[in-house]
C-alpha cells in the first residue's frame, strides 16, 4: 500500500495548497495519504494572526470531501514540531513545493542518519498568481491577491 506525506500551516487553502493535496490523492492509488497540519504553537511563528488549528482543520476537511474521493484512506495529524511522522514512519512519497523542497531534503539526511530509508521527493510546481508570481499565504495575508491568485484592486485615496 502506497504511502504519502504532505504537509503545511494551509492558512489560506489557497489553489497552491490545493493543488498539493489533490497530488498527493491523484499518486495514493488506494493507499493512504497523511497530512500533517501545523498546531497552533508552531503557526504562532508566522508572525501573524493564523486562524485556530480547529478551524484549518475543518476547512481541510470540507475541501477532501468536495474531491469526493474513493478508496483512499487519509488522516490529518497534528504538527507540534517541523518534521511530524516523517522521521519515524515509513512513506513512498512526500509531495512538496518549490519553497519546501530543500527542508524535504533534510529530512531525508536525517532519515538516513537514523538508519531509514529515503522518501521520494515529488516537488510540484508553484501555482502562479494572475501577475505570474506564486500564490502564497503571505501574499494573500498581505491583501496582494485572494486564493485563487486575483489581484486585489487597491484603491487609490
Amino acid at each position: 500500500m502506497i504511502k504519502i506525506a504532505v504537509g503545511g500551516t494551509f492558512e489560506y487553502l489557497h489553489d497552491g495548497h490545493k493543488k498539493l493535496i489533490e497530488k498527493a490523492f491523484s499518486m495514493a492509488n488506494k493507499g493512504i495519504v497523511h497530512i500533517g497540519l501545523t498546531s497552533n504553537e508552531m503557526a504562532k511563528l508566522k508572525m501573524r494572526r493564523v486562524d485556530d488549528y480547529s478551524i484549518r482543520k475543518t476547512n481541510l476537511l470540507k475541501y477532501i470531501e468536495s474531491l469526493s474521493i474513493k478508496g483512499i484512506q487519509y488522516s490529518i495529524i497534528e504538527l507540534n514540531d517541523a518534521y511530524g511522522t516523517t522521521l519515524t514512519m515509513d512513506y513512498d512519497y512526500i509531495i512538496v513545493s518549490p519553497e519546501t523542497y530543500s527542508f524535504s531534503l533534510k529530512i531525508n539526511e536525517l532519515r538516513n542518519n537514523l538508519g531509514k530509508k529515503e522518501i521520494k521527493i515529488l516537488k510540484i510546481e508553484s501555482v502562479m498568481a494572475e501577475d505570474g508570481i506564486p500564490i502564497s499565504s503571505t501574499r494573500i495575508s498581505n491583501r496582494e491577491i485572494d486564493i485563487h491568485g486575483k489581484l486585489i484592486n487597491k484603491s487609490k485615496s
